[in-house]
């Protein structure tokens, strides 16, 4: 009958890294420590919570969301000068919103849409400009 200090059933020492206490070798196998007592969940802020699209559609800063989309709209014939000019103060207003309280996000979304805004509002605003200098100057 074999000794309870028999190397074959103690193989603690062995070198064996399959036997014994799986946490004992490796310290970041273990369970994780916590100071919340098991079975209670610790308090989180609605502010540093997550959300299911992991931070890609900032919805707490609506203005830079809304100057993102009407950017990209902006691109569209005939209303995009309008949609141009009101993403590009939007994105500027969402800029603001995002340096005010940097727990919202948007700052991707805005500079999207200023820079779209930007960028159609001077081509439409050139292509509105030749449309009615050629109207006007046209000889009958």
């Amino acid at each position: 009958m074999p000794m309870p200090d028999d190397p074959l059933l103690n193989d603690s020492h062995s070198g064996n890294p399959y036997s014994g206490n799986p946490y004992s070798g490796n310290p970041y196998s273990g369970p994780l420590a916590s100071s919340v007592p098991p079975g209670m969940n610790p308090p989180m802020s609605s502010a540093s919570q997550g959300d299911a699209t992991g931070g890609l559609i900032p919805y707490k800063n609506p203005k830079a969301l809304i100057a993102y989309y009407l950017g990209i709209l902006s691109g569209l014939p005939l209303i995009g000068l309008p949609l141009g000019i009101a993403a590009f103060v939007l994105g500027i207003m969402g800029l603001r919103d995002r340096s005010r309280n940097p727990v919202i996000k948007g700052s991707i979304h805005a500079g999207i849409g200023i820079g779209c805004g930007l960028i159609f509002t001077i081509l439409w605003g050139l292509v509105s400009i030749g449309i009615i200098a050629t109207l006007v100057l046209r000889k009958p």
